[in-house]
């Protein structure tokens, strides 16, 4: 355990993380002072976990959204905004590489499983310029293993008759590394038909000089599922029946291919000037058949992507004799996206209509600038500055009609971070940034009767906190929070159109409290809570009552503590918890509130040899009913409800050869 040591950001870490120097290449996501938590791939190598979205309980401040319909799983969110696709409003990346779909979801996050991990980074907040679009309240970076000597392999199984084995392999000489991973995994699902199979797998190769001049690199990703989805209940039948499904579910399921490749390069131009530069390709393949309600139709869903694009930065570091420190910063993006998005009216799978026929060009460009600044040793402050511009055009494939985007202009994001450390043990920051929402799908353009160009909805938001150490067995922050959207847009789920709705003028506000607790060198302690709340302060003309009333989703309090405790020097004991209060399911508040739980789960892992290690894990430890709900306004004209997992036990067995 390190000594205490003065605290200069506003970043904490959890696990174990491979730290890279910052004297050279970009600056590091530690910069952005705002509520930063790095998680060590350590802690979620072994969590006992079926979509990598799950990795989250673990970070403070996410809400999680279960689905648990198939391909459509869940996803994360934070900052007062929910996960339910109509607001999504965290950027995406993996190992830097954007990958969000057009809509703003995340399906690229379930290519990535736990062992594969080295860290996962999490900015929450309107301060980072390093991203435009996506970046509403934040980002989450997932950061795989580069690097290093090693053979692991991982199998598990578990309830619902869940297989798993992840194999990864990393080579390192002198001037080549190279990466392999492959996961595979199927489980039958707690509910009936809910089988589930996929499969990914991984490369990543990258070369360095003798001189270590420059760095280039090469990764490529494929992954592909097939999921039934078990549907949604009533709520009695969720209540007494959780593990059913409905009759007319049937063939309800969903497939999804996805491929991503990257080239990466890094040099040092001179002692004080670094350079960084990515170029990408996704592709997304997603076919999906379901039925809300029995009086509702069978859709088939079909989304198909290419998004290519390029990320570059400058960074120089010279050395200023009237300041302590300087960094100034330069970068440009490039996001390119061709879609099309197809809907049928379906039974049984047999297409019988063609609801939507979409094909459209989203494109994306950026540039920011940023300079850290140290006056004295004490004090930074970090001013920053980000454009975008959206293009693209539109055809209806349906009638042969071309449209054109709506013209957002220059997107303009000024944005200000201040750090004060007038101690060794104790960091005072705040930040006030501005980030953009535009439209997603049919909604970014300028179809009849909208014949106008629409401005983007600003995001502006500020943090204020305390980021503490007062001593080397424990560190924490505390931070107030507030956003507020201009003109906030929701993604119309079930419309053929692709268009939305304005929800009006919003605000979102809230506190985050969290500590790491090492009373010892056997135990770790972790404890986060977040209050949040919104409030539409100004509503569109179509909804007229949802004026003062609270967005949808969107529970109080989200919190998650636990505690790491090691026996023996072979074997270690986990517990933890993670809960959320009631939502309500739309945004005038008439409809009851929901979707509250406290979840408890315990672990046991066991070393048997330096390379072979075994771990228990119990989820849901007194089988607590949880559940998702929505409110269908077509044809259940109720709530929908999707129950969670009952108690479930896993075993596994880890070894590094």
């Amino acid at each position: 355990m390190a000594d205490a040591v003065k605290v200069e950001d506003s970043t904490l870490t959890l696990g174990t993380v491979n730290v890279q120097g910052a004297t050279s290449g970009p600056l590091s996501t530690s910069s952005v002072l705002s509520s930063v938590d790095i998680l060590g791939g350590d802690i979620l190598e072994k969590m006992p976990v079926n979509y990598s979205w799950e990795l989250f309980r673990r970070a403070p401040g996410v809400m999680l959204t279960g689905f648990n319909q198939g391909t459509t799983s869940g996803k994360i969110s934070f900052r007062g905004f929910n996960g339910e696709g109509e607001v999504n409003a965290v950027k995406l990346l993996i190992d830097g590489i954007p990958s969000n779909s057009n809509d703003g979801n995340m399906p690229y996050m379930d290519m990535i499983f736990p062992m594969e991990l080295d860290s996962i980074e999490v900015v929450r907040g309107t301060s980072d310029a390093r991203y435009g679009l996506n970046n509403i309240a934040g980002n989450v970076n997932m950061l795989t293993r580069t690097g290093g000597d090693y053979n692991k392999a991982r199998f598990r199984y578990g309830s619902f008759n869940t297989q798993e084995t992840q194999l990864a392999k990393g080579i390192e000489s002198s001037h080549w590394t190279q990466n392999y991973f492959f996961a595979y995994q199927k489980s039958d699902g707690y509910r009936d038909h809910a089988d589930a199979d996929k499969f990914s797998m991984s490369g990543k190769w990258f070369f360095t000089p003798d001189d270590d001049s420059y760095r280039i690199g090469l990764i490529a990703r494929h992954y592909e599922t097939e999921a039934q989805e078990p549907g949604y209940l009533t709520e009695d039948d969720a209540r007494h029946h959780p593990e059913m499904t409905n009759s007319f579910n049937a063939t309800d399921k969903g497939t999804r291919r996805m491929n991503q490749v990257s080239l990466h390069f890094d040099t040092d131009l001179t002692n004080t000037l670094a350079w960084s530069a990515k170029t990408y390709v996704n592709t997304l393949d997603d076919r999906r058949w379901t039925q809300y309600w029995r009086t509702s139709s069978q859709q088939e869903r079909d989304t198909y992507e290419t998004q290519y694009g390029a990320l570059t930065s400058l960074t120089w570091r010279p050395e200023v004799i009237w300041l302590y420190d300087f960094a100034l910063e330069g970068g440009t993006d490039v996001q390119q996206q061709q879609n099309q998005s197809e809907r049928y009216r379906t039974r049984d799978r047999a297409r019988l209509a063609t609801t939507r026929d979409q094909q459209f060009d989203f494109d994306t460009y950026g540039a920011y600038v940023q300079a850290e600044i140290k006056p004295f040793e004490s004090l930074k402050i970090v001013p920053a500055y980000r454009v975008d511009k959206i293009q693209g055009d539109f055809t209806n494939e349906m009638t042969g009609t071309d449209y054109d985007i709506n013209d957002y202009g220059l997107i303009k994001q000024p944005k200000i971070s201040i750090v004060y450390s007038p101690w060794d043990v104790a960091s005072f920051y705040a930040n006030w940034g501005r980030t953009f929402q535009v439209g997603t799908g049919a909604a970014a353009y300028k179809i009849p009767p909208r014949d106008t160009d629409l401005a983007p909805s600003i995001n502006e938001g500020w943090e204020t906190g305390i980021k503490f150490t007062p001593a080397d067995w424990v560190d924490g922050r505390v931070a107030y929070w507030q956003q507020e959207a201009s003109g906030e847009v929701s993604r119309r789920l079930n419309d053929p159109s692709g268009e939305s709705d304005n929800v009006g003028e919003t605000r979102r506000w809230g506190y985050d409290v969290q500590m790491n607790l090492h009373p010892d060198e056997r135990t770790e302690i972790w404890l986060a809570y977040s209050w949040q709340y919104s409030k539409i302060l100004q509503p569109s003309a179509t909804l007229p009552g949802s004026k003062g009333r609270e967005i949808d989703h969107i529970p109080h309090h989200l919190y998650n503590a636990g505690i790491s405790y090691d026996a023996t020097p072979a074997l270690q004991l986990t517990a933890w918890m993670n809960g959320q209060t009631n939502y309500y399911l739309e945004r005038e508040n008439t409809k009851g509130t929901y979707g509250g739980y406290v979840l408890m789960n315990l672990g046991a892992t066991y070393k048997v040899t330096q390379s072979v290690s075994v771990d228990l894990q119990l989820k849901n430890l007194t089988n607590r009913y949880y559940e998702y709900v929505w409110y269908d306004p077509d044809g259940a004209q109720g709530s929908l409800h999707s129950p969670g997992d009952g108690r479930a036990l896993y075993t596994g067995v880890t070894v590094d050869f």
